[in-house]
């Protein structure tokens, strides 16, 4: 987490620009193509009174709080929460990407190799998310006087989150920076990917940097660049925002 208090909507197009657009719903678009699941069950239309069906209470507590600060809302437009962050990777918990499905997972396992290698070690990521979450709200209790991570003020969260994100936080077998990475992965793909996913709502995350989302056909605009894009975003499902 950096202190730098440059603006949000500046931030937002820095991660979208260097995003393929095939990757900006990369933990959704993949895993359902890749896998057996219903194509209706994860693609339904999300819920504005969603029920989480992976992570328990405490989890999504943490959850909420975490993405909340990750992508604040402020005057550019609504934040993760609001852009139902939490539901899009609580869907992902129960795919095969949640499950590793799309990894090899047989092992060996050596996490002393550099990333450049690859992943190595033999969590998937609902197991990551499980594990962090536990070991992040013990660690808070340690450090905040028994209080979990969701209920610091914003300033010790956004705090916490630098610690975890610079491995200045003991884990132990997962370490801070794994469950940090995947936490901050995950939130923004779940701010740009298509709303059939269970994040973006309202396609909030595409009006904000201007992203016209799924429309078919670009042609006029091919000689105009530079030029801003006067119709809003549309979904893969042909939902316009």
């Amino acid at each position: 987490m950096s202190n730098n208090q440059e603006p949000r909507r500046r931030f937002l197009r820095q991660v979208i620009a260097i995003m393929p657009a095939a990757s900006v719903a990369s933990g959704a678009a993949l895993t359902q193509s890749a896998c057996s699941q219903s194509t209706e069950t994860a693609a339904a239309s999300p819920s504005r009174d969603y029920h989480p069906v992976y992570f328990h209470a405490s989890e999504w507590r943490f959850l909420q709080a975490a993405v909340d600060r990750l992508i604040p809302e402020d005057r550019h437009g609504p934040g993760a929460l609001k852009a139902g962050v939490p539901e899009f990777i609580d869907r992902q918990m129960e795919t095969p990407y949640g499950y590793g499905k799309l990894w090899y997972m047989q092992g060996p396992f050596h996490t002393d190799l550099p990333p450049e290698l690859g992943y190595q070690m033999n969590l998937a990521p609902r197991d990551i998310y499980r594990l962090g979450i536990e070991a992040c709200n013990d660690w808070c209790e340690k450090q905040h006087g028994g209080k979990v991570f969701a209920d610091l003020d914003f300033a010790t969260q956004e705090a916490v989150l630098g610690q975890l994100e610079h491995g200045k936080a003991e884990f132990g077998t997962l370490p801070a920076q794994t469950f940090f990475s995947y936490l901050l992965t995950n939130t923004k793909e779940g701010f740009f990917a298509d709303p059939i996913y269970g994040g973006n709502k309202d396609m909030a995350g595409w009006k904000m940097v201007g992203f016209p989302g799924a429309r078919a056909d670009f042609a006029d605009w091919i000689d105009r660049p530079g030029e801003k894009y006067p119709y809003g975003p549309v979904s893969i499902d042909g939902r316009r925002g």
